[in-house]
């Protein structure tokens, strides 16, 4: 499938976010934590390592602070022994996440012929 170019009156910086924002939504944490905020509201860090399967800690901090710094969650930082750190969906995270149901949409409408043209692929 050949890529659309942008029209020409096409701002420059929206053209950058808009790759940069392709790129971390397929990054699947970005995604997964989308979810797992969406559906359980405000977690801790310790909270959202369970939920989020498969997820190391380094991975599950570089995620959460690139999403922090583009304003996707909120970080906050009780003063207690040890810390306690919670993060939450800014309405722009739940934006974004709500913009990419489609996706799961598609997916659930074309599961069977996904796995169709698989088998059928493999199977050459």
């Amino acid at each position: 499938m050949a890529e659309t170019p942008p029209p020409d009156d096409c701002d420059p910086k929206v053209e950058a976010l808009v790759n940069e924002l392709i790129g971390r939504v397929a990054d699947k944490w970005t995604m997964i934590i989308l979810e797992v905020l969406a559906e359980h509201g405000e977690l801790r860090f310790t909270q959202l390592a369970r939920l989020v399967r498969g997820v190391s800690q380094k991975m599950l901090t570089q995620t959460l602070r690139q999403m922090e710094r583009d304003g996707m969650v909120t970080r906050t930082v009780h003063p207690v022994v040890p810390p306690r750190v919670e993060y939450r969906l800014t309405d722009l995270g739940a934006s974004l996440g709500a913009a990419f149901c489609g996706v799961w949409l598609w997916a659930e409408d074309n599961l069977a012929r996904v796995e169709a043209a698989r088998t059928r692929f493999d199977s050459r």
